[in-house]
């Protein structure tokens, strides 16, 4: 049993993905609220070794669209699918699917040390079954395999047996990404990890965002500043009122933040790029 990047399940290996292909696809998602709808068929796709950024005005769908994909939500039509295959709308179905998602309030307990919070809901035990009934925790494989997995992020943390609660907000946000990697075989999900960060940790969160691309990590960033999706992002994902409304490749259209922002309240069309 053991921690690697790209492996979602620490008993077996993760499967190979080829490049450009397609790791996450949502199909047609209708997300209703009693009498609101918050998602009218939107749809994307997301590639290995591919940032795309989900950008949209409060109330535009960013966060249910979210939800849906980190198995927290059911929609109530359409489909998600990972690798091609659809999982049912549960956390742990989307976590053994390869997703993993940094929700903006990180989901770090202050109390328990780099290596623990990495491992939550995953403790390695010693002495097998006997070993996992006692909760006899293995610390000490955990906190190596936790090393070993920073060194090969190439992530500059304090020692991971430092408490989380210790730690600065971008070093806590480091943690909560680098964890989904560690766990997410194919796709992490970041909802608003740069916020309430200053300058100096906003640039180490980019840093890790931009090398998720070297470790074949597909990665879906919602954000509301558009420098920091010209920054990372390949692609960039529109939604407005629930639906999707522009779909941009940044490779090929040079945008500007006023671009990206006219996209966003409907004063520029995808077709007028």
């Amino acid at each position: 049993m053991s921690v690697g990047i790209g492996s979602s399940d620490p008993g077996g290996p993760a499967a190979v993905a080829q490049p450009h292909e397609e790791m996450l696809a949502v199909h047609d998602v209708v997300k209703r609220y009693g009498p609101v709808t918050a998602l009218r068929g939107v749809s994307l796709s997301l590639r290995k070794s591919e940032v795309l950024a989900l950008i949209g005005d409060n109330g535009a769908g960013k966060s249910t669209l979210v939800s849906i994909i980190a198995g927290l939500s059911k929609p109530d039509s359409g489909e998600v699918l990972v690798a091609g295959k659809a999982f049912t709308s549960s956390p742990h179905a989307a976590r053994s699917a390869g997703i993993e998602t940094v929700f903006q309030n990180l989901m770090l307990v202050p109390t328990l040390d780099i290596a623990q919070n990495v491992f939550l809901g995953r403790e390695l035990y010693q002495g097998g079954p006997v070993g996992r009934l006692l909760r006899n925790v293995n610390n000490r494989r955990m906190r190596r395999e936790v090393e070993e997995a920073f060194a090969s992020l190439g992530l500059n943390l304090p020692p991971v047996t430092a408490k989380a609660g210790a730690l600065s907000g971008g070093q806590r946000q480091a943690v909560a990404i680098a964890r989904a990697v560690i766990w997410g075989s194919k796709i992490v999900v970041m909802d608003e990890p740069l916020a309430a960060l200053g300058v100096q940790q906003t640039e180490a969160v980019l840093g890790l965002v931009e090398g998720l691309r070297d470790h074949g990590i597909a990665t879906l960033l919602v954000t509301h500043n558009m420098q920091h999706v010209l920054r990372v992002a390949n692609r960039v994902a529109v939604l407005r009122l629930g639906q999707k409304v522009a779909d941009v490749d940044l490779v090929e259209h040079h945008l500007t933040g006023m671009q990206l922002v006219g996209l966003i309240t409907g004063e520029l069309t995808q077709d007028e790029l």
